[in-house]
């Protein structure tokens, strides 16, 4: 995707395993009736008065709605209401991020991690410090660092005299974004960001570990317990959890301890329940790279005297010994925007602030996104951009200077790879259809629309494109603030259905279909693409 707080991805604290089966119901509950489609009726007035009727939902009732839709061709704006308010984007705001990295770095660009020393060799022995330095990789998996380490060892060398130095100096220390909330510390998209971290898995969610916690095979037994990967960088602290009879409530929680790596393993889980699978966030992800490496090390026969230091340059006269080198952006683009991966949108952030300013920092890489958007014709006086992902409340951003930039966009010479990294509308594969998978299924806009989703507490927003029934090609942005309704997605796909369903001379209106009972039977506001589980 519990709590309703600020979120960006997949934006709500999942309420873990006592309302996974209850999620399932409700990630997927925005459906469409059998018969979708209406023609709009004498007093309308085309796509306006389509689009206008959808805008009365009662659900948006007190809220603000921002939607702009043009012709992708001609750039012809063919419908605006308010596409001049400054609204919360949410995770809309990986469209300027994206845009601007595949501008700035290159498709092509890719990142490297180091391992370096200015030491002597004599035989097997590394007579210095060993130094590995990130540059800022967020996919750099626990496997990389033991194909490093492999390649150390394959040198030849079997002790190190020195220390383990971890050089994340390529970034400022400044981990945390701009008001991003204090009760997201433990969750996965809201992790600490550094140029030296880690990855679990190939979501690729950096800065993070899995806790999976299994029922015990009879009452009264601890859980079982994995990590990935396996770490002595985190503890866990499973001491209040209990196995507990088959047909019990499921109340088992998983979350990191604030500002330390104690991950408190608590609550029940019945006899024969489905493993609860969290990924949690680490306290400094550069001491966590750092671990994993000397785990990897050790693991190759390779011994590290010295204690590990984290945060320190490496010499510009360092040798290398290994080196780990990055997917290209072009393929990183798919995880980050199918996945809506806040870590990737900040990392990025910040290298553009580095190749551009020298400055591995949200000011200098935010700064190089704003020049980017106006030499793409955006009005960047009419927004506020304070981080890379969306997961800041501060973010403003009119839905008219989202078409404008979406409009710019496809005459870019890396526009295909941008274009083929937006999730797709009810395509099932995740590394598809991403957080529009479940979506708008059974109508023209299914494998049709393509868009960047968001999602914020109270804040909703679609941006992206879509081919009429006519073939033509056209833009479009919503952006929904101020709702109070656990849900305003529906309204979104009934517009974006509307587009697919209609023509240049016809306009076919689709109403929105409402959530269905499981939302306010479950009491929360779940919605699938906020899941980190594929549920839809």
């Amino acid at each position: 995707m519990s709590r309703p707080v600020i979120r960006a991805k997949r934006p709500v604290r999942r309420d873990r395993a006592r309302v996974w089966s209850a999620a399932v119901a409700l990630a997927c509950a925005l459906t469409w009736s059998s018969t979708p489609t209406t023609t709009a009726g004498p007093s309308d007035t085309g796509l306006k008065g389509a689009i206008d009727t959808i805008l009365t939902d009662p659900r948006l009732d007190g809220g603000a709605a921002s939607v702009v839709v043009a012709d992708a061709t001609t750039g012809e704006t063919l419908y605006q209401r308010d596409g001049a308010d400054r609204l919360m984007p949410a995770s809309n705001t990986k469209l300027p991020t994206s845009v601007a990295a595949m501008a700035l770095l290159g498709p092509d660009y890719r990142y490297r991690t180091d391992a370096l020393s200015t030491g002597s060799r004599h035989g097997s022995v590394l007579r210095g410090d060993l130094y590995l330095r990130g540059t800022g990789d967020p996919t750099t998996l626990a496997e990389d660092y033991d194909g490093l380490a492999a390649q150390v060892a394959k040198s030849g060398i079997k002790r190190i005299t020195g220390r383990l130095i971890a050089d994340d100096t390529r970034f400022d220390t400044q981990r945390l974004g701009r008001s991003w909330a204090a009760d997201d510390e433990s969750s996965y998209y809201s992790a600490q960001i550094s140029a030296l971290t880690v990855a679990p898995d190939t979501d690729y969610d950096s800065g993070t570990v899995v806790v999976e916690a299994a029922p015990g095979a009879e009452p009264g037994a601890a859980p079982r317990l994995t990590l990935t990967p396996p770490t002595g960088y985190v503890d866990i602290d499973a001491r209040t959890a209990r196995t507990v009879p088959a047909g019990r409530p499921d109340t088992l929680t998983v979350e990191r301890r604030h500002g330390s790596n104690t991950i408190s393993v608590s609550g029940d889980i019945p006899v024969g329940a489905n493993p609860t699978k969290e990924w949690v966030t680490v306290w400094e992800p550069t001491g966590y790279a750092a671990a994993v490496f000397a785990d990897a090390l050790a693991a190759h026969g390779v011994r590290v005297t010295g204690p590990a230091r984290l945060g320190r340059p490496t010499p510009k006269d360092a040798k290398p010994l290994a080196t780990h080198t990055s997917m290209p952006l072009k393929e990183l683009m798919h995880p980050f925007m199918k996945l809506s991966n806040n870590m990737h949108a900040e990392a990025l952030t910040k290298t553009i602030g580095h190749e551009t300013a020298g400055k591995g920092t949200w000011n200098a890489g935010l700064a190089a996104i704003s020049a980017h958007l106006a030499t793409e014709g955006v009005d960047t006086a009419t927004l506020r951009q304070v981080d890379g992902s969306g997961l800041s409340r501060m973010n403003n951003i009119p839905a008219a200077q989202f078409a404008k930039l979406l409009l710019a966009v496809r005459t870019a010479p890396w526009y295909a790879d941008w274009y083929a990294s937006l999730p797709v509308a009810c395509a099932p594969d995740r590394a598809v259809g991403g957080t529009l998978r479940s979506r708008m299924c059974k109508t023209p806009a299914a494998l049709n629309a393509r868009a960047k989703t968001g999602s914020l507490t109270g804040a909703s927003a679609l941006s992206g494109y879509v081919t009429d029934a006519g073939g033509r090609e056209l833009v479009y942005s919503i952006v929904l603030n101020n709702y109070l309704a656990s849900s305003v997605k529906s309204i979104e796909d009934a517009i974006v259905t509307t587009l697919a369903s209609s023509t240049g001379t016809t306009t076919t209106l689709v109403r929105p279909s409402a959530p269905r009972a499981a939302a306010s039977a479950t009491g929360t506001t779940l919605e699938c693409s906020w899941r980190k589980p594929a549920l839809c």
